[in-house]
């Protein structure tokens, strides 16, 4: 019996007590298993450490997750964090060069939240720090406070690009959408289509022009609670169905 497609998470490096771990979310796992119908694989952020090459030559997929860090604004020549911002380099060294190359090769690549802002910053776009500082802007942050229900639950809806990938695969022309970030984007990168904007205007989703593959990055979070949201499993079956013909095609 063929195995189903072997999917990649780029994990985060998160500091636990005195030792280093290499992390990825619950949820993004469940989404790319149940949703995706595919295997999932942790890839630790080492950064060169582990050859590349190799790591593309074994995987049908890569999902790139959302994190609480914040890309190195370095990265996109923009302004310095304060002190004791949240930033994981470790994965900014992993993610944005194996996202690169996955999508020079076709290899199909699903990004969400952080993985959505480190997509943009590969094609040389920039990001705003604080989109509710941002005259004009939403304030797109969840109420720490509350619940995860209500932090994950519809915020505003997006508006999609006739014609564009999510329109296409979806159906739908507008869809109510969670919104959990601080940061989005500025400068849209070159060789990028906007997929949705929310009501002011702030890019929601893009796609890689051209990709061979399928090349979808959204600044919500559909893999939360996926299996009841009809968007969110439109998406992760789509992704899911381009890595079996990725596999299929090698």
């Amino acid at each position: 019996m063929k195995r189903k497609p072997l999917v990649a998470l780029v994990a985060d490096r998160k500091q636990l007590g005195l030792h280093p771990f290499h992390c990825v979310g619950e949820k993004y796992i469940s989404a790319v298993v149940g949703g995706a119908d595919c295997l999932a694989m942790l890839v630790p952020a080492l950064g060169e450490q582990q050859d590349f090459e190799s790591i593309l030559d074994l995987v049908d997929g890569f999902l790139f997750t959302g994190s609480v860090s914040m890309v190195d604004p370095q990265l996109y020549n923009g302004p310095t964090l304060p002190e004791g911002q949240n930033l994981d380099t470790a994965r900014d060294k992993t993610a944005m060069p194996l996202m690169k190359a996955a999508i020079a090769r076709g290899i199909p690549v699903f990004a969400i939240c952080r993985g959505f802002q480190e997509m943009n910053v590969v094609f040389g776009g920039s990001l705003l720090q604080k989109v509710h500082e941002t005259p004009g802007m939403m304030d797109h942050r969840e109420d720490s406070d509350a619940t995860l229900d209500v932090q994950y639950g519809p915020a505003h809806p997006v508006q999609f690009s006739a014609g564009g990938l999510i329109q296409r695969t979806s159906g739908l022309g507008e869809y109510q959408v969670n919104s959990i970030h601080n940061q989005g984007v500025e400068r849209l990168g070159v060789g990028l289509m906007a997929e949705a904007t929310a009501p002011d205007g702030l890019v929601e989703a893009f796609s890689v022009k051209n990709a061979q593959a399928f090349a979808l990055a959204v600044q919500w979070h559909p893999e939360w609670q996926y299996a009841s949201n009809p968007l969110s499993l439109s998406l992760f079956k789509a992704f899911g169905d381009d890595c079996r013909r990725y596999q299929a095609s090698r």
